[in-house]
């Protein structure tokens, strides 16, 4: 989760200074390392649902969220569905299409690729503070999927060693979610949220460049 908001910080800051460059040379060697970054970001969500995956799928539930989110009952879609029933999870799967909309952009884009992606890395950081959890001023901000429910939760089972074996079961999927048309319904509407940060981001390029017209045509 660290390493997700670090890289897409430094992805963010090596677009930007892509951007404001002139000479070419540099501002090829500035993309070229915010790629990489912007790939280890990516890479980061991956793992970050893989382990949160696994997690979930062998009822660890001295996890909060495999706790709070899932039971043993669970059908593996169901398991799946755990995933967005949770603002973490939300929150996951909606930087994971950003990484996939912005690999796209890389891939095809070439003049606009160091500022729209500067816009792109710039979400990703945001997004990536709601599930690190942190607090500001006495403000607690977003919500880390990894914390241990012993470190969330007051009750007399915590202060036993071995309070796990008096965990049998998770808190189960709200009822409203267990049908199948919500193990597609979420990932399909992130990605239509995702993918209006796209037009966005080209309109703040145009500003930003001062070219006014040709963003349209690419957005």
């Amino acid at each position: 989760v660290l390493l997700s908001f670090i890289a897409s910080v430094a992805s963010t800051i090596a677009y930007f200074i892509s951007t404001n460059k002139k000479d070419e040379l540099t501002k090829t060697h500035w993309r070229k390392l915010a790629r990489i970054f912007f790939i280890t970001e990516t890479i980061s969500i991956v793992a970050i649902f893989t382990i949160l995956f696994y997690i979930i799928s062998n009822h660890q539930f001295e996890y909060k969220y495999a706790w709070q989110h899932s039971s043993l009952s669970l059908e593996m879609k169901y398991l799946l569905a755990c995933f967005w029933e949770g603002q973490e999870g939300s929150f996951l799967l909606w930087s994971f299409w950003h990484c996939v909309l912005g690999l796209v952009v890389i891939k095809k884009e070439k003049q606009w690729e160091a500022p729209v992606m500067t816009v792109v890395s710039f979400m990703q950081a945001c997004l990536a503070t709601m599930i690190i959890g942190f607090t500001f001023f006495g403000q607690k901000i977003g919500s880390n999927p990894f914390v241990l429910l012993r470190n969330e939760l007051e009750a007399p089972i915590f202060s036993q060693p071995n309070y796990l074996s008096m965990i049998q079961d998770g808190n189960d999927l709200n009822p409203l979610l267990q049908n199948y048309w919500m193990v597609i319904h979420p990932p399909v509407l992130f990605l239509g949220f995702a993918s209006v940060l796209l037009p966005f981001a080209y309109a703040i390029a145009g500003l930003w460049t001062r070219d006014y017209k040709g963003w349209t045509k690419p957005a």
